[in-house]
C-alpha cells in the first residue's frame, strides 16, 4: 500500500489526503477503553504484539482479525474475517474481529485500505490485500517456529492455527510463537492459495456477530452511553433549501434537565439535555419561524412536468450506443413505445441517524454508525476545526445503512458542532424518525421513455432508451466529465465487468436528459440497477407478448453472447419450472441483470385476487454468480433480505414533495413490507470463478421486475409506475 503526502489543510484532507500522526489518547470510558498508541492498534499491546496490522495473536491463542469495512447485518465482517483466516490457517472457533479506526488508519499510512462499505464492494474490492495480510501472518508465524526449531521453514506446515514440524512431528500453537514472529521482517510478497483448495473461506460459517446481537449485548450508537453524556435533539428547516429565521429560546431553556438551545448551522435548531426524551420534548415546544426559501411551492408533480418534459429534450448525454438506432426505430415495420417511471425512495434505516462526541480545543472523537469511516472522520475534522489526526471517528455496528451512512455524513457535522458547544462533555445527538424521513438522500427520481423497432418476423432492429432524472454525483457536489454520471447508467453499460447489459441489439442507444430538482438524491441500495432493470425487464417483456413470443425464449435470442448472464436466467427458469405450466392462478414472471460484478436472475410466482386486485408474491427463485462464494449462507440471506427491501419499494415505497417537504415522515405513510407478505426465497447460488462480484445489491434489482412481469401474465395489466400500491388490479 502506498503511503499518501499529509496535507497540512482540513479541505486538503477532505480532497483525499490521508496520511499523518495520531496523538496517543486514552479515552476515559471504561466499556469503550482502548489506548492509541504510535504503531501500535486497538487488542495489540507491549505484551500482545501485532504479527501484522491485520492479525494478532493472544497467549491464549485467541486470534483478533481487524476489519476496516464496516457491518450493517450483511455479514462482511465474518467473509473478510473467513478469507484473512483462510489464508493464516486459523483455528475459526478462536476467531474475533475488531474494527481499526481511520484515524489509526491516517497515523498508519493507510495500511487498511480502504474504509468505504457500500457499492457491494467491501469484499470484491478488499480480498486480496486482506487476504494477503492472512497469508504474511501465517509465513511469519511459521518462520518462528521455525528458527526456534532450528530447521528450515519448509520442512513446516501450519493448519488450524497450530505448526507442525513434518520430520520430527512436534508442534506448537500460533499464540506461543506469535512475539516472536512480530520481531521478523515481513515477507515482501506471498503466494494465496487457490480458492479450489479452501478449507474455511467458501464454506456456511456462522456469523461471527450473531450471538451478542441474538443476547442484546451488541452496542449499537444508539446504545452508547458514556459518564456524564448529555443528549442533543435537533430540527432542520422541513422545507429543501430553507433556513432558521428566529427561534424563542426562552420559552423552553428553563424546562427541567435543559442545558442549551443552539441553532446549528443555517438551518437547523437542537436542543441539549439530561436525557434525550427531554431535549426532544423541550424541541417539540421550541417557537421556530423558518425562512422556508425558493422550494417552498414545489411539489412531485411539478417534477413529474420536467422530467416529463426531458424524455423528448434535444440534448441528452449518450450512456452507450451501437449503431443508428434511432434510424433503424423510424425505418422499422413496427414501433413499440413505453413509459416508466420511478419514485423517491428513503432509505428508512431501522436506527435513525445518530453520532456520540467528545469535542475539546486539543482533539475531537466521534462514535458513530458509518459505512465510510474516513469519510466520517474528513467531515468530524472539517466541522471540529481541527487537523485530522487530532480527530478519530470510532466505528459502531450499524443498525441499517443501505447507502445513507456512505456519502454524506451531515449528522456528524451537525454533532460535532453541538459538541463544541459543550466542550470536554460526551453529546449524543439522536434524529427523530421525522427528522430522518424528512433529511434523507433520498433514491434519485427518474422517468424513461423505452422505443423500439421491429421487423416483420418481430426481431428487434433499434432500441432507444431515454432516463431524465437525478444524477446522484451531480447531487453530491462531485464534477462530471463531460456532463456523464455513469452511475446513471447501470445495467445498461457495453459489455464489460461491470454492470453490462445482457442483451444485443444491432442498434442501440441509452441516453440520459439530466434534471435535478432541489431534493437531495444518495446512494440506495441497488442505486441505478433498480430502476433501470425495471425499465429494460419490463419493456422486454413488453416486445415479447407484443410479438407473441414466450418472454424465455425471447430473450435466449438476444442473449448468445451474453453466456453469465444467460446461464443465471437458464438457471431460474429451470428450477421454477418456466416450461411446464403453474397450479391454477398462478403465473411467473422472469428478470435478469448485471451490477456489482455480478451476474443475477429471478422468476416470480404471484396470484392476483380478480375481485379484490390483491396480489400475493409466492415464490421467487433467484440465482446469483458472483464469481466466488466466500460464505454462500450469506449469499443466500442477502438474497433474501435484498428482496425484502426491494419488494418494500416495488409495492409500497413513495417519497411524495408537498410545499416543498416529503409528506412521508413515519413507517404509518412509509409502509414495508410485513412477514406474511414476505415470499418463499429458493436461492441458486452459482459462482464460476475467475472474477469477484457483490452480493449485498445485485439480486434486489430483480425482485421488482420479475414481480410485475408476472402480475401482467396473471391480469393483463402492465404496471410502469411504482408503487404498486398506487394501482387497481381488479378485474374490470
Amino acid at each position: 500500500m502506498s503511503a499518501v503526502t499529509v496535507s497540512a489543510s482540513r479541505r486538503g484532507f477532505l480532497k483525499g489526503a490521508a496520511a499523518g500522526l495520531v496523538v496517543a489518547f486514552h479515552i476515559p470510558f471504561d466499556a469503550l477503553a482502548q489506548t492509541m498508541v504510535p504503531g501500535v492498534a486497538p487488542g495489540a499491546s507491549a505484551a500482545t504484539p501485532e504479527v501484522n496490522a491485520w492479525v494478532v495473536v493472544k497467549p491464549d491463542d485467541t486470534i483478533l482479525i481487524r476489519i476496516a469495512r464496516s457491518e450493517m447485518g450483511q455479514g462482511t465482517l465474518t467473509g473478510l474475517a473467513q478469507l484473512v483466516a483462510e489464508e493464516l490457517d486459523a483455528d475459526w472457533s478462536k476467531v474475533t474481529t475488531e474494527y481499526p479506526s481511520p484515524g489509526q488508519n491516517l497515523a498508519r499510512k493507510r495500511v487498511w485500505g480502504s474504509f468505504s462499505t457500500g457499492g457491494s464492494r467491501g469484499i470484491r474490492e478488499s480480498h486480496e490485500y486482506v487476504r494477503k495480510g492472512g497469508a504474511i501472518a501465517r509465513t511469519m508465524l511459521v518462520q518462528a517456529a521455525a528458527d526456534a526449531w532450528q530447521v528450515p521453514a519448509s520442512e513446516c506446515s501450519a493448519a488450524a492455527s497450530v505448526i507442525t514440524h513434518g520430520q520430527s512431528g512436534r508442534t506448537v500453537s500460533y499464540g506461543k510463537v506469535a512475539e516472536a514472529a512480530a520481531k521478523l521482517t515481513a515477507p515482501a510478497d506471498v503466494v494465496l492459495k487457490d480458492p479450489k483448495t479452501w478449507k474455511l473461506a467458501g464454506k456456511r460459517l456462522a456469523r461471527l456477530d450473531t450471538v451478542a446481537k441474538t443476547t442484546g449485548a451488541q452496542i449499537y450508537g444508539m446504545d452508547l452511553k458514556m459518564p456524564g453524556m448529555l443528549n442533543a435533539a435537533i430540527k432542520d428547516c422541513p422545507v429543501f433549501g430553507g433556513t432558521v429565521k428566529s427561534f424563542d429560546a426562552s420559552a423552553i431553556e428553563k424546562r427541567p434537565g435543559v442545558k442549551k438551545v443552539l441553532k446549528v448551522g443555517d438551518s437547523a435548531v437542537a436542543v441539549v439535555a439530561d436525557t434525550w426524551w427531554r431535549a426532544k420534548s423541550a424541541l417539540d415546544a421550541l417557537p421556530i419561524e423558518w425562512d422556508k426559501g425558493p422550494n417552498a411551492k414545489l411539489s412531485s408533480k411539478d417534477v413529474a412536468a420536467t422530467l416529463k418534459a426531458a424524455l423528448d429534450a434535444p440534448e441528452a448525454v449518450v450512456g452507450n450506443s451501437n449503431g443508428d438506432a434511432k434510424a433503424a426505430i423510424a425505418s422499422s415495420v413496427r414501433k413499440i413505445e413505453a413509459v416508466y417511471s420511478f419514485p423517491w425512495l428513503n432509505h428508512a434505516t431501522m436506527e435513525t441517524m445518530n453520532a456520540t462526541v467528545v469535542w475539546t480545543p486539543e482533539r475531537c472523537e466521534v462514535w458513530t454508525p458509518t459505512q465510510n469511516g474516513e469519510a466520517a472522520l474528513a467531515a468530524t475534522a472539517e466541522a471540529a476545526g481541527l487537523p485530522p489526526a487530532k480527530c478519530d471517528v470510532y466505528k459502531m455496528h450499524l443498525g441499517g445503512g443501505f447507502g445513507r451512512r456512505g456519502a454524506t455524513h451531515d449528522w456528524v457535522t451537525q454533532a460535532v458542532k453541538i459538541a463544541k458547544e459543550m466542550p470536554g462533555t460526551p453529546v449524543k445527538l439522536i434524529w427523530t424518525r421525522e427528522e430522518d424521513m424528512l433529511h434523507g438522500k433520498y433514491h434519485p427520481i427518474t422517468q424513461c421513455k423505452l422505443t423500439a423497432g421491429l421487423d416483420a418476423k418481430g426481431n428487434v432492429t433499434g432500441l432507444h432508451m431515454r432516463i431524465a432524472g437525478q444524477s446522484i454525483l451531480a447531487s453530491l457536489g462531485q464534477t462530471l466529465k463531460d456532463g456523464k454520471d455513469p452511475v446513471v447508467f447501470q445495467g445498461l453499460n457495453a459489455p464489460g465487468p461491470e454492470a453490462s447489459i445482457g442483451y444485443s441489439f444491432p442498434n442501440l442507444l441509452v441516453d440520459h436528459a439530466m434534471r435535478n430538482p432541489p431534493v437531495p438524491a444518495g446512494f440506495w441500495r441497488g442505486v441505478n440497477l433498480n430502476q433501470n432493470t425495471i425499465y429494460l425487464e419490463c419493456f422486454m417483456d413488453e416486445l415479447a407478448h407484443a410479438t407473441k413470443q414466450d418472454p424465455l425464449a425471447f430473450r435466449r435470442k438476444l442473449m448468445a453472447d451474453h453466456p453469465k448472464h444467460l446461464a443465471v436466467l437458464n438457471a431460474v427458469a429451470e428450477k421454477a419450472g418456466w416450461g411446464t405450466p403453474p397450479k391454477k392462478g398462478v403465473f411467473r414472471g422472469l428478470a435478469q441483470t448485471m451490477g456489482f460484478g455480478s451476474y443475477v436472475a429471478a422468476c416470480a410466482e404471484v396470484s392476483v385476487d380478480s375481485k379484490t386486485g390483491k396480489v400475493k408474491i409466492l415464490r421467487i427463485v433467484a440465482a446469483t454468480d458472483p464469481g466466488y462464494a466466500v460464505n454462500p449462507q450469506q449469499i443466500e440471506a442477502q438474497i433474501e433480505g435484498s428482496f425484502v427491501y426491494g419488494l418494500s419499494a416495488a409495492l409500497y415505497g413513495e417519497c411524495t414533495l408537498k410545499d416543498g417537504q416529503m409528506e412521508q415522515q413515519n413507517f404509518d405513510t412509509y409502509q414495508v413490507l410485513k412477514l406474511d407478505e414476505m415470499p418463499k426465497v429458493e436461492s441458486i447460488v452459482m459462482p464460476s470463478g475467475g472474477f469477484w462480484g457483490g452480493v449485498g445489491e445485485p439480486t434486489i434489482a430483480v425482485a421488482a421486475p420479475a414481480v410485475l412481469n408476472a402480475i401482467f401474465a396473471a391480469t393483463g395489466k402492465r404496471v410502469r409506475d411504482l408503487p404498486l400500491k398506487n394501482h387497481s388490479l381488479k378485474k374490470a
